[in-house]
C-alpha cells in the first residue's frame, strides 16, 4: 500500500520547482542522522551494508521502487537514533527483500525486478553524501549499457513536490486510491474497537455470567466486519494493495466457515465459553493489524506497532487456531444429530455429501499443513520488515 501523490503540476506552476525552491524544502526539512550505506550491485541483485554497530529496532519498508529504514545504534554520530530513505533508479522485487542484522552492520539483500546493470542506486542523479559504494563486492559488466532511461522528475523529487503543494494549497492533494483505504482501515478499526469495548465492559460488570452471552452482544457486529473484510480480496485485485488476493480470501473464509457454519447456525454453540476467547482472538490481531497498515497510509509509521502487528501474531495465531479447532470439534455431534449440510441417496443429483467426515478432514488440513502455511508466511513477512535478528559476529582466524 504505497503511498501517492497526484500526478498533475500545479496550475500555474512549472513542471519542474525552480532550484531556488528545493534550497528552500531542503533547508527547512528536520535534521536527519543517516547512516553509511554501502550499496554494490549484480545483474540480478542489490547488496546493502548499513554501517551502524548494535542496532536495535530495525524496520525496513521496502516498496516496489524505494526503501525506508530506521534504527538505533552506534553510527556515524554515535548512539542516536538512525533513519533513511532510499528511492531506487529501477523497481525491485519488494516480497524477496530482507535484512540481516549483526554486531557490527546491516546486511540488506534485494532482487531486482528485471535483470539489468544499473548506472547508480538512487533514482535522482544527486546522490545522498551518506550513500558509498562497496567496493569489496563490486561487480560490474564490461561492455554494460548504463545509459539512463527516461526519468519521471515528479516522482523523483516525491517529497520536493509535497512540499510545494502544501505551501500553494495548504494541504497535500491524495489519490482517491488512498483516501479509501484510510476510510476503511479507520471504519475497521473503530468496528473491532466497538467488539472489544463491549465484551471488556459486560466482562467487568457481570464476570464470568457474560461470557456465555458473548454471541448475543456483539455477534451481528463480529458477522458485519468479517462480511465487511472480503473487500480486503478485492483490493490487490484492483491495484488498491500489494500481494496476491488468495492469501487474504482463504484467511477470511476460513474464519467465516467457522462464525457462520459452526456457530450461527447452532444456538447450542453460540453459548459455549470458546466463542468468548475466539472472538477476543481475533479482535487483538485487528486491533492491531489495522492501525499499522493507517500509520503506512499516513507516512507516520511507528515502531512498536510495526513491532507489534510483525510479532504479536506469534502467541495468537496458535491460540486462535486451538478455539477454532476446539468450534469444530464440539460442533461435530451437532451437525451429526441434525444431518445439517449432509446429502444423502437417493436425490436428483445422485450424490451424497457428508458433512461430519468432511468437517474431521478440514480440522486435519485445519491444524497441520493450513497452521503451518499461515505460520511460515507471516515469518516471511516478519523476516523481511524486521530482520533475521542478530547474526553471531564472524571472528578472523
Amino acid at each position: 500500500m504505497s503511498p501517492t501523490t497526484a500526478n498533475e503540476p500545479l496550475r500555474g506552476t512549472s513542471t519542474m520547482p525552480p532550484a531556488s525552491s528545493l534550497r528552500q524544502i531542503t533547508m527547512s526539512t528536520p535534521l536527519q542522522l543517516s547512516p553509511f550505506v554501502y550499496w554494490a550491485q549484480t545483474e540480478q541483485t542489490l547488496q546493502l551494508k548499513i554501517d551502524l554497530k548494535d542496532a536495535k529496532g530495525a524496520i525496513a519498508d521496502f516498496s516496489a521502487n524505494s526503501l525506508a529504514f530506521s534504527a538505533r545504534g552506534y553510527g556515524a554520530r554515535g548512539v542516536n537514533a538512525y533513519k533513511f530513505d532510499l528511492h531506487f533508479y529501477g523497481n525491485i522485487n519488494d516480497e524477496d527483500a530482507s535484512f540481516v542484522v549483526s554486531d557490527n552492520n546491516i546486511d540488506v539483500q534485494i532482487r531486482k525486478a528485471e535483470a539489468g546493470w544499473w548506472p547508480r542506486l538512487v533514482a535522482t542523479p544527486q546522490k545522498p553524501h551518506w550513500l558509498k559504494v562497496d567496493f569489496d563486492r563490486w561487480r560490474t559488466e564490461d561492455d554494460a549499457d548504463l545509459d539512463e532511461k527516461p526519468r519521471d522528475v515528479m516522482k523523483d523529487y516525491e517529497k520536493q513536490y509535497e512540499q510545494l503543494q502544501k505551501q500553494e494549497l495548504g494541504y497535500v492533494k491524495e489519490h482517491t486510491k488512498k483516501v479509501y483505504m484510510i476510510f476503511y482501515n479507520l471504519a475497521m478499526f473503530v468496528g473491532y474497537l466497538y467488539i472489544m469495548l463491549v465484551m471488556l465492559v459486560l466482562y467487568y460488570r457481570d464476570g464470568e455470567n457474560s461470557i456465555p452471552k458473548t454471541y448475543a452482544n456483539v455477534g451481528q457486529a463480529f458477522k458485519f466486519c468479517q462480511l465487511l473484510q472480503y473487500l480486503e480480496v478485492l483490493h490487490p485485485i484492483f491495484g488498491y494493495t500489494k500481494g496476491s488476493p488468495l492469501v487474504p480470501f482463504f484467511q477470511i473464509s476460513g474464519r467465516n466457515f467457522v462464525l457462520f457454519l459452526m456457530i450461527e447456525l447452532e444456538p447450542r454453540m453460540q453459548t459455549k465459553p470458546v466463542v468468548f476467547y475466539v472472538f477476543m482472538i481475533w479482535s487483538l490481531v485487528e486491533l492491531v493489524r489495522y492501525p499499522y497498515y493507517l500509520t503506512i497510509l499516513l507516512k507516520r509509521e511507528q515502531g512498536l506497532l510495526t513491532w507489534l502487528r510483525y510479532t504479536i501474531w506469534i502467541p495468537l495465531y496458535p491460540m486462535g487456531i486451538v478455539c477454532e479447532g476446539i468450534i469444530i470439534l464440539r460442533s461435530i455431534p451437532y451437525i451429526e444429530e441434525t444431518q445439517r449440510f449432509s446429502v444423502q441417496m437417493p436425490n436428483k443429483w445422485n450424490s451424497t455429501f457428508d458433512m461430519v467426515t468432511f468437517l474431521k478432514v478440514y480440522l486435519l488440513l485445519l491444524t497441520l499443513p493450513g497452521s503451518y502455511m499461515v505460520m511460515s508466511h507471516m515469518a516471511k513477512l516478519r523476516a523481511k520488515k524486521l530482520g533475521r535478528g542478530r547474526a553471531k559476529p564472524k571472528h578472523a582466524d
